[in-house]
């Protein structure tokens, strides 16, 4: 369930499946379709979605977007019986309360950043001050990837701070902050599969936040990626596992809380070591487009076991030797939704190059003209190579290709790695 690029990778990756006679997407998107049947029920309408898994018998059922975890929908559709790759609604609070994640990372010993949660301006503006302004003010809830803002200054920090408490520019879900200190270095994606006690990590890769290139402009769900990283070895992603997932799950588990699903792990290697920026409670946005044309596995096979609880005799994942690199194409004025404007004709698809995989997201089909925006990030050109620069020239030739009106990417994924 689920309407974005992330959904249409996992659509793409379980129509590839042996075990799969059918695959149904809920809402879906004008790229789902193609390969799926699209049901015009919201991800997070927990009654209809019930309803609708009972009517078809279905064999399992994958949670795409946090919205359908914090709606309770797992936990509505684990009741009626059936197979859910996705977490409860309690175990969602990792990624649905960024308090709650911070306070069971801090409980758990999991690394992550000093902080401090405010519901009031003053003592979070007095904060910030004792760090020099040099803090992430993050919304408590959910924001879709925009609810984080990171300041250089006082000033900004002030602003930050405001802008959510005062101004209440994110409603209820920026009415609690967590402000904590600002880390440095190179970001890291890490997605783990686990039953809520096994626990198998996916290939780690590498998102960009900021709207545009050289790290500039607002953070935004996510402009692109690439898998594997640059410097990540095996051994980081096991430091990750041992050090973060294993103790995030068995903190959720000691509460009650069996999480069944992806686990994300958002993270910084700063020079003082790993660090955990924030958890999600399913797969990440763009990662999820890099990572899955990787995977050699059949996912639908893993997502079945985890679901089941028997993550422990599934064999190892096969993954393909190949880089992947993954360009979103975004609506002018992302991420400001105000300034946004939708409905704009998509073309260029047709035109694509070889290798080029289209991952959309915000699209929808108009009877009178076709293919066309429905959001702000659009769609995602994906490329798998022997290297880096080769997946990047081609993912890059891929949404150059992409033409609507106000069309923008950013031409600096994963230059870092060439």
């Amino acid at each position: 369930m689920g309407s974005g690029a992330r959904e249409h990778a996992l659509v793409w990756k379980c129509v590839q499946s042996e075990l799969v006679e059918r695959v149904y997407c809920a809402p879906g998107n004008g790229g789902t379709g193609g390969m799926a049947r699209n049901v015009p029920i919201g991800a997070a309408d927990v009654v209809r979605l019930v309803d609708f898994a009972r009517r078809e018998k279905l064999g399992l059922i994958v949670l795409g977007p946090e919205a359908a975890v914090d709606a309770g929908v797992g936990d509505a559709l684990r009741h009626a019986g059936f197979n859910v790759f996705g977490p409860n609604r309690g175990a969602g609070r990792i990624e649905s309360s960024k308090s709650f994640a911070k306070k069971l990372m801090r409980h758990a010993g999991i690394p992550t950043a000093d902080f401090e949660t405010f519901t009031q301006p003053l003592p979070a503006k007095a904060w910030a001050r004792e760090h020099d302004g040099r803090v992430a003010v993050k919304a408590d809830g959910l924001a879709r990837g925009k609810g984080v803002i990171v300041c250089e200054s006082v000033e900004e920090s002030e602003n930050a701070i405001d802008a959510m408490l005062v101004e209440q520019r994110f409603g209820r879900s920026g009415a609690t902050i967590v402000v904590e200190e600002r880390l440095d270095g190179p970001e890291l994606s890490v997605m783990g599969v686990t039953d809520g006690t096994e626990v198998l990590a996916l290939a780690p890769a590498r998102d960009y936040k900021r709207a545009h290139d050289g790290d500039t402009g607002a953070n935004t769900g996510g402009m692109g990626a690439y898998s594997p990283p640059k410097a990540v070895d095996d051994a980081v992603v096991q430091e990750v596992v041992d050090g973060v997932m294993r103790p995030a799950i068995a903190e959720l588990a000691s509460s009650g809380d069996e999480f069944r699903g992806v686990l994300y792990a958002g993270l910084m290697l700063t020079e003082k070591g790993l660090r955990t920026l924030e958890f999600n409670a399913r797969f990440g946005d763009p990662e999820a487009q890099v990572v899955l044309p990787r995977l050699a596995s059949d996912f639908v096979a893993l997502a079945l076991a985890a679901a089941k609880g028997d993550l422990a005799s599934h064999p190892e994942l096969r993954w393909s030797a190949r880089v992947s690199v993954g360009i979103v194409v975004a609506s002018g004025n992302y991420p400001d939704d105000v300034a946004m404007k939708l409905g704009h004709r998509i073309r260029g698809l047709a035109e694509m190059p070889p290798g080029v995989l289209i991952f959309h997201a915000a699209t929808r089909f108009d009877p009178d003209s076709g293919l066309v925006t429905d959001g702000g990030r659009v769609l995602t050109s994906v490329a798998l190579a022997d290297t880096v620069a080769q997946a990047r020239q081609t993912a890059l030739a891929g949404a150059r290709k992409v033409r609507f009106e106000g069309a923008f990417f950013r031409s600096d994924i994963a230059e870092e790695a060439i």
